[in-house]
């Protein structure tokens, strides 16, 4: 097999007390609350697709705890900060599929889709495939991503904004005066006071506690092809190279490729027991984790571990946790979303438009920043497709002439 050997767990708790502090502490609460906040997507996709409240439940029950346990496991193994959550594309996919070939079918078409994943990571197929994407397309299209939440950080400032020039004000100042202070958890504890000074209602939300149901998927082609066969594509073409390539933008050479599609496909294969559509590495919340705002890059990892538990720990009670960030208003995830973001935002930018595959890096960008859905597959993969092909027809010479980036894949 070709996965990469991390760190390992031996000596884990001694070394997360020993990196443990305020700026990865305040990264790990800041992403768990941005993964927490997820939920509230996949209800209103499950509800707009006909989904029953129990089923909804379920999944988010199971979504929470499995990507809080194995974002613990991954990031305590590799040492990286490599937080766990759901395809947010596989999602809005699943919630169409359900109603079309059911239930069972679609768990099972996720376990095939697991077994994929699985059968790539471990032949050290991906690998291959990150070597042949170039990284401006692929840094292009994670800026069209996070440009939503830079967007949406400032927004506010039609609507509330005293609060969030109060929230966005004090990450300036603090990232000036005291940069050893988490300038974004300076900037969550102001909104939290201010949410407290002006009243916020939550009297109407029901405690309530569940748990992961178990559930035997059913297999049809059907199923797979109108779930599972997608769902490999996204998992493999889309959510692993996107992890890779945050951690790169910030400056992570020895990277797990092979091990993080291999635990993808495990961790989806175990999901589809128990109403879960994929687990995969997330995206923001990786970003968020692996900052600058985190401190020092050897001890990035423990905010994601801090998210794991944060996610296992908020499981049982999750759908009181939804119905909390609900009734919050909706400028203060926003600027806890996008402040953290900005400094991966700009390397982002600055490495899709450095040198070469211009042309490739700005179609993966417009493309994934339009949020377009083709063939019920999203437009982060949709991205790369487009970018590579622009850059075949326009500027093949950088495909021959420029020096391949190597990621540096652990012995």
């Amino acid at each position: 097999m070709n996965i990469e050997k991390g760190v390992g767990f031996k000596n884990v708790f001694s070394d997360f007390r020993r990196d443990l502090h305020s700026k990865n502490f305040a990264s790990g609460i800041v992403a768990g609350i941005f993964g927490l906040s997820v939920g509230l997507v996949f209800i209103s996709a499950g509800t707009a697709a006909g989904l029953s409240s129990e089923l909804i439940m379920m999944w988010l029950t199971s979504f929470v705890f499995i990507n809080g346990l194995f974002g613990i496991l991954m990031a305590s193994y590799y040492r990286q900060p490599l937080a766990m959550a759901n395809s947010i594309p596989g999602a809005l996919l699943f919630t169409a599929a359900v109603p079309m070939v059911g239930l069972g079918p679609v768990l099972g078409a996720t376990l095939i889709a697991g077994v994929i994943t699985l059968l790539v990571g471990i032949s050290g197929l991906m690998g291959k495939v990150m070597h042949f994407t170039p990284t401006p397309i692929i840094m292009g299209m994670i800026a069209g991503v996070l440009l939503s939440f830079g967007l949406d950080m400032f927004r506010p400032l039609e609507s509330a904004f005293v609060p969030a020039l109060l929230m966005i004000g004090t990450y300036l100042i603090l990232t000036r005066v005291a940069p050893r202070f988490p300038a974004v958890l300076g900037s969550l504890i102001v909104g939290i006071f201010y949410l407290t000074l002006t009243g916020v209602d939550i009297s109407g939300i029901e405690f309530t506690v569940q748990y992961p149901t178990f559930v035997m998927p059913e297999f049809t082609l059907e199923g797979f092809l109108t779930y599972g066969l997608p769902l490999a594509i996204i998992l493999i073409g889309m959510e692993t190279p996107v992890g890779v390539s945050l951690l790169q933008s910030v400056g992570y050479k020895r990277l797990p490729i092979n091990g993080m599609t291999t635990v993808t496909g495990i961790s989806t294969m175990i999901s589809s027991f128990f109403h879960l559509h994929s687990t995969c590495v997330a995206a923001p919340m990786t970003a968020i984790c692996s900052s600058p705002e985190s401190g020092k890059r050897e001890t990035r990892w423990v905010a994601a571990v801090i998210v794991g538990m944060l996610f296992m720990a908020a499981s049982p009670v999750y759908g009181a946790i939804v119905g909390l960030l609900h009734d919050l208003p909706g400028f203060f995830i926003a600027i806890i979303a996008g402040l953290p973001l900005l400094t991966v935002l700009i390397s982002t930018l600055t490495k899709a438009f450095d040198h070469s595959h211009k042309v490739g890096a700005i179609f993966a960008f417009l493309i994934a920043a339009s949020d377009v859905t083709i063939f019920s597959i999203g437009a982060p993969l949709w991205a790369l497709v487009f970018g590579i092909i622009a850059s075949l027809l326009v500027e093949p010479k950088d495909f021959n002439l420029r020096k391949k980036e190597k990621i540096d894949i652990a012995a």
